[in-house]
């Protein structure tokens, strides 16, 4: 399959081949929704916490004796029907991630790339180079091209000008091929990799 090679500015600048077990797939809805869940989950906190009964600082002294008073039984304070007391089945801290195989985690990748490409939204450039760490001018290139709302993967390294530039710009995303995701690919409209990141995607998955 080829693709379409450009410059930043949106000019033609030749094409490129790619591999049709990466870029060539018929996307799986339930992939990409198993791995969204899953990194989703993965990226959690789970410090959520309250105290329960145990672990409410009062007195555990009898609030009253337990018979001729006309009232209900009770204990202490502690309990959870009475104010500063206990929550009952409150959330504690706790691990969110689930488990996902290697194997399908590496499929739902090259399906979020299948799925850019069958909906022609991907855009493969030059180099993601420029002389100044200008935000107007990037957006400017970026919006010659129809680049509004895009997912930038560049080489193992960075242009530190482009990534400053780009770091302001709304609905704008920068990575290092590395950390290449199916939940960044899906969110974002399109999806732009340099010719250093389409050939370390290649290589990664031979």
């Amino acid at each position: 399959m080829d693709i379409n090679v450009t410059t930043l500015e949106g000019k033609a600048s030749g094409k490129i081949k790619v591999s049709d077990e990466i870029f060539g797939l018929e996307p799986r809805e339930d992939l990409l929704h198993r791995m969204v869940r899953y990194q989703l989950a993965k990226r959690r906190a789970g410090t959520h916490d309250v105290k329960n009964r145990a672990e409410i600082s009062a007195t555990t002294r009898k609030m009253y004796k337990q018979k001729g008073t006309g009232n209900a039984r009770h204990s202490t304070k502690k309990a959870p029907q009475f104010r500063g007391g206990g929550r009952v089945f409150g959330p504690t801290p706790r691990d969110h991630s689930i488990g996902l195989p290697k194997k399908v985690r590496q499929l739902a990748l090259r399906h979020a790339l299948s799925a850019k490409q069958a909906s022609e939204a991907i855009l493969i450039v030059d180099d993601l180079a420029v002389k100044k760490a200008k935000t107007a001018d990037l957006r400017k290139s970026l919006a010659k091209a129809g680049l509004e709302n895009v997912l930038v993967i560049g080489g193992a390294e960075l242009d530190k000008n482009f990534e400053m530039a780009a770091r302001n710009i709304p609905n704008v995303d920068v990575l290092p091929v590395q950390g290449i995701n199916v939940y960044d690919i899906m969110r974002r409209e399109k999806l732009v990799l340099s010719k250093a990141a389409l050939e370390a995607i290649e290589e990664r998955f031979k």
